[in-house]
């Protein structure tokens, strides 16, 4: 059982799982993730399993510290995912979801280039029906453009990885030393991971998911590819300003953002730059910091979904400008909800605060002075937007006319309240967390000085948003952002892929069909076939006479000329005799 590949408890559970009787699905949707939470807690560092396919062999399962960790906070969120969404009744949702966990644990797991391949694009694949199962037209669309860069990106890792296997003659996934194969593997990996410019497909896909396909969009891709990036290029010096650039990045334009969920899109950009900064530092604090926030994240992230979700769920609503006065109405998804964002804000007592923290103290360790202003000053940011600005427009300032319209499922509060305890639990016993990391953890957190400094980027960030409030309230407008550049220019390429195929398609038709008509009419009467011929061609019949005009035609029979149709068969038969003679005597 302990050989058994953590992703295959998921994927097995996602082909069983339409046979379950519909009302106890949901419950059967839990099964997986805590028979794959028991099968991670036998699982020990260093055991491997490997299958034969052609003539190599895949590293189906490697099990190390980094790979455990990431695999136990999967295995949790989708748990909690779980519960939230027992309401549902979608088995396409329920299953996608199975499908999209267990192939994002395949990824952790992953000991070969072609084994991870297989996983990546069934994380793909299975993600997009989450994001396409809303049901609207900004959802299918959204859906198309997610698929399309994913895709790019896992031909790139496809391509990377034969031509790493040209030049090593290994397939086994390990830390790349450079060249082509690595590079294209590493752009692969930035875009699922979100680096900018590559990024621009999460906020645009993550707001038009599902309500509950939102918290495992939230969870997978971006720290799958983390993960990924950790295992292969760990202290590539480009990932360092990479993070940095993302961190800042999202907290930038989220406040530009109208949409509650697209501000939470932007902040996954700003918070995946810690980790992303972490793995191009490479040192053990450094891992440790960006597996311990990718823990935390998850988590606190998921929280943060839930809460929007809950808001969108109960009024139908997703805009700061069509949302406010909601803390009547929903007081426990507030107070769930600010749970998550003091934990992403980095509030002492709360998972951030002893997860983020650790990737800028690697930061200050190495004498990055620049990169530890930018993380701090991406640190206000996430506050002034997620623990701030989102809950202020939501839940307080003006009331506007979306009131609820449908009362909230209690398992919705359950999962968001599972979640809460866990972020508070890591916050409080940061041990629990540390436990984990892949190597051993020399950091205390609660310092005077930490706390302190802390307390006070906070204190003024709070003061800065009552100053500014008037300044940081929704615009109804649409952002741009780098997917501009594949938007702009999409009418004229579907005019040039699709409009004029289809022009040439149909014109080809048509003209085959006239052939096939003609070759018919000919077979049923070659004599008036041949007429017909040489009157086009000639202007005149075979045997020298004028056609007549169309209203003086009555003398022509055209059954005079007409052959029996055993007679076309005999010869047909003939000619198939000759050629058979033929064949024979050349022989």
């Amino acid at each position: 059982m302990s050989n058994f590949p953590p992703a295959g408890v998921f994927l097995v559970g996602a082909l069983l799982l339409p046979l379950v009787p519909r009302r106890v699905r949901a419950v059967a949707l839990l099964m997986p993730p805590v028979a794959s939470l028991v099968l991670l807690w036998i699982l020990e560092p260093g055991q491997t399993l490997t299958v034969p396919f052609l003539d190599f062999q895949l590293l189906l399962t490697r099990v190390d510290r980094l790979s455990l960790a990431f695999g136990y906070v999967f295995v949790i969120v989708t748990f909690l995912g779980g519960v939230y969404g027992l309401h549902l009744k979608d088995v396409g949702q329920q299953v996608a979801a199975l499908l999209y966990s267990g192939s994002a644990l395949g990824v952790v797991f992953a000991g070969d280039l072609f084994t991870l391949f297989v996983f990546w694009e069934v994380m793909a694949v299975a993600s997009v029906y989450l994001i396409w199962a809303r049901g609207t037209k900004r959802s299918r669309q959204a859906g198309y453009r997610y698929l399309f860069v994913h895709m790019a990106g896992g031909s790139l890792l496809l391509a990377g990885a034969l031509i790493h296997y040209n030049a090593t003659g290994s397939l086994l996934f390990e830390p790349m030393k450079g060249g082509l194969g690595a590079t294209l593997i590493l752009v692969s990996f930035a875009i699922n991971a979100a680096i900018p410019p590559l990024h621009a497909w999460l906020p645009d896909a993550y707001p038009q998911g599902t309500v509950t396909g939102s918290v495992f969009l939230s969870a997978f891709t971006t720290k799958a590819a983390v993960y990924a990036l950790a295992r292969g290029f760990a202290g590539w010096e480009v990932l360092v300003w990479a993070g940095t650039a993302m961190a800042v990045y999202g907290v930038v334009y989220a406040v530009l953002e109208n949409d509650i969920r697209g501000i939470l899109a932007y902040h996954i950009v700003s918070q995946v730059g810690y980790m992303v900064a972490g793995v191009g530092l490479g040192t053990e604090v450094a891992i440790n910091g960006t597996t311990a926030h990718a823990f935390t994240h998850i988590l606190y992230k998921g929280l943060l979904f839930m809460g929007a979700g809950t808001v969108l769920y109960a009024t139908g609503r997703s805009k700061l400008t069509e949302l406010g006065g909601l803390w009547r109405a929903l007081p426990l998804a507030l107070g769930l909800y600010m749970v998550g964002a003091f934990s992403i804000s980095g509030f002492p007592l709360f998972s951030g605060f002893v997860s983020k923290s650790m990737t800028v103290y690697a930061a200050e360790v190495d004498h990055r002075g620049l990169v530890v202003l930018l993380l701090n000053l991406a640190s206000v940011g996430t506050f002034l937007h997620t623990g701030l600005k989102l809950p202020y427009f939501t839940w307080f300032g003006p009331s506007r006319p979306a009131a609820p319209q449908t009362r909230v499922p209690w398992n919705m509060y359950a999962g968001m309240g599972l979640a809460a305890a866990i972020n508070i639990a890591i916050g409080l016993y940061p041990g629990l967390l540390y436990e984990l990391l892949p190597f051993p953890v020399d950091y205390r957190p609660y310092t005077f000085a930490h706390v302190s400094e802390t307390l006070q980027l906070l204190l003024f960030t709070g003061l800065g948003f009552w100053l500014l409030i008037k300044m940081l309230k929704g615009e109804p407008i649409i952002t741009l952002d780098t997917d501009w550049f594949y938007r702009r220019p999409a009418r004229l390429v579907y005019v040039i892929a699709v409009v004029y195929p289809s022009h040439l398609f149909a014109t080809t038709e048509r003209i085959a069909l006239r052939l096939v008509q003609s070759l018919v009419s000919a077979s049923r009467d070659p004599i008036a076939a041949l007429n017909a011929a040489t009157v086009t061609l000639f202007g005149r019949y075979p045997d020298g006479r004028m056609p007549r005009r169309r209203h003086n035609t009555g003398d022509y029979d055209p059954d005079r000329y007409r052959l029996p149709v055993g007679v076309m068969g005999l010869v047909i038969l003939a000619l198939f005799v000759a050629l058979m003679l033929w064949i024979l005597l050349a022989r």
